[in-house]
C-alpha cells in the first residue's frame, strides 16, 4: 500500500498530527478517570477513537451554510488540513483537534425527547431546513462516514473536569440524548481559521515607516529595545508630539497581529492602498500594505531579513511562506491603527493636544487589584 506516493506521503506527513490527536485524546480518558466518577457511560460513538487516525473530511452544516475542512497532507506537512470554502487556507490546528478528540470521547448521560416538536426548545432542529442545530459529520479518505451528529444547546452538569452537557442526535433518528463533551463546537467557518501567521514581539520593534496612499509619510523610532516610547525620525518645524506615547500606535500595529477573515490577494486591489514597514532590532522587516476598501480594511504581508543571523532568515521565510498569495481582513481597530495619518501624532498648530487615537489592546495596561 505504501508503493502508492499519496499513501506514502498520508503516512508520513500525517504522523505527528495523528499522534498529537490521540495524545490529547488519551489526556482526556485519564482526566476523565480522576475527575469523575465511574458511571458506566457509553460512548457517542464506540471505536472511533482507535479510528482516528483514518478521518481526513470534516463537514459542518449549520443555518448559516455549509463548510468543509480536508485532510490533505500531500499539499504540505505544515498545513496538512485545509478549510475548503475558504480556497482552501489551513485551518486551525487547536479546532481541528477539539472537535475530533471531542467527538471520539463523548459519552451518553442519559436519554432526552424522542418527539421532534421539540427538537427547537434543546437546540436540534435539522439545520439543512434552517434548524438551530450544528451538524457534524467526519469521513475517511474514501468517503466513508466514521461518525455524524447534530449538536444542539449547551447545559451545565457541574462537572469537575469542567466538561458541558450537550444535546445531540444522530440525524434521521428522533431520540435526543444529553452527553458529555469537553467542549462545545464552533459552526463560523471564520473561527475555524489559522491565525498563527506572524507573532512579532513589541520590544523587537525599531521603527515603523507608514506610507499613506495621499501621498504623505512619515517614520517612527527609537534608539533601543528598553525606550519605551517611540518618536518621530523627522520633526515637521514648529511642531509638538501630541503626547509621549502618541507614535506607539503606528509602530506597533503588525505585532498583535490577527485577522477576521481571508481570500487570495489577487481578489483585493492593493494598487492604492498604505505601505507600513516594521524593522526589528535583530534585522526583520515585515511589510505590510493595506487597502480601505468601502467599510473594510484588507493587508497583504512579506517579510525579510537584512541580517547575516540564520534564525532570523529562517523566520522571514516562514512568515513569507504563510502569508504568500493571501489578503487579511482586519478589525476596523487595527486598520486604522496601520493607517494612521501623521496629524493625529501631533498638536494642532498653535492649539492644544489633539485627542491620540485609540490604543490597541495591547497597549491598555491591565489593570491592578488593590
Amino acid at each position: 500500500m505504501l508503493s502508492d506516493p499519496r499513501r506514502r506521503n498520508l503516512a508520513y506527513l500525517a504522523g505527528a498530527a495523528i499522534v498529537s490527536i490521540l495524545l490529547a485524546l488519551f489526556a482526556l480518558y485519564e482526566q476523565s478517570a480522576q475527575t469523575s466518577p465511574p458511571s458506566g457511560r457509553s460512548e457517542v460513538f464506540p471505536g472511533l477513537a482507535a479510528r482516528i487516525h483514518q478521518i481526513a473530511h470534516i463537514h459542518i452544516v449549520s443555518k448559516k451554510g455549509a463548510f468543509d475542512v480536508n485532510f490533505r497532507p500531500n499539499r504540505g506537512a505544515v498545513a496538512p488540513w485545509l478549510i475548503a470554502q475558504k480556497n482552501d487556507y489551513p485551518a486551525s490546528y487547536q479546532e481541528v483537534n477539539k472537535t475530533l478528540v471531542g467527538l471520539a470521547a463523548m459519552q451518553i448521560i442519559e436519554p432526552k425527547t424522542d418527539h421532534p416538536e421539540w427538537f427547537h426548545s434543546i437546540g436540534l432542529d435539522d439545520p439543512a431546513k434552517g434548524g438551530d442545530g450544528v451538524e457534524i459529520s467526519l469521513s475517511d479518505d474514501h468517503g466513508h462516514e466514521l461518525a455524524r451528529l447534530i449538536v444542539g444547546k449547551s447545559e451545565d452538569i457541574g462537572d469537575p473536569g469542567g466538561a458541558v452537557g450537550l444535546f445531540v442526535r444522530k440525524p434521521g433518528d428522533n431520540q435526543s440524548w444529553l452527553v458529555r463533551a469537553e467542549s462545545e463546537f464552533s459552526s463560523d467557518v471564520n473561527n475555524w481559521l489559522d491565525k498563527s501567521v506572524l507573532d512579532l514581539d513589541q520590544t523587537r520593534v525599531q521603527s515603523t515607516a507608514v506610507a499613506l496612499p495621499d501621498g504623505s509619510s512619515y517614520e517612527v523610532q527609537r534608539d533601543k529595545p528598553t525606550d519605551m516610547h517611540f518618536k518621530l525620525a523627522s520633526m515637521p518645524a514648529g511642531r509638538e508630539m501630541a503626547s509621549d506615547a502618541a507614535a506607539d500606535g503606528p509602530a506597533y500595529a503588525v505585532t498583535g497581529f490577527t485577522f477576521d477573515d481571508v481570500k487570495p490577494s489577487r481578489e483585493v486591489d492593493f494598487t492604492n492602498s498604505a505601505r507600513v514597514t516594521t524593522r526589528t532590532f535583530d534585522g526583520l522587516t515585515v511589510t505590510a500594505d493595506v487597502a480601505h476598501k468601502g467599510t473594510e480594511y484588507w493587508a497583504q504581508l512579506d517579510a525579510m531579513s537584512q541580517s547575516g543571523k540564520p534564525d532570523i532568515a529562517k523566520q522571514a521565510r516562514a512568515i513569507a511562506t504563510r502569508v504568500n498569495g493571501w489578503a487579511f481582513k482586519l478589525a476596523d481597530y487595527k486598520g486604522a491603527q496601520f493607517t494612521t495619518p501623521l496629524e493625529s501624532l501631533l498638536k494642532p498648530k498653535g492649539g492644544a493636544a489633539a485627542p491620540s487615537p485609540a490604543p490597541s489592546p495591547m497597549q491598555i495596561p491591565m489593570q491592578q487589584n488593590p
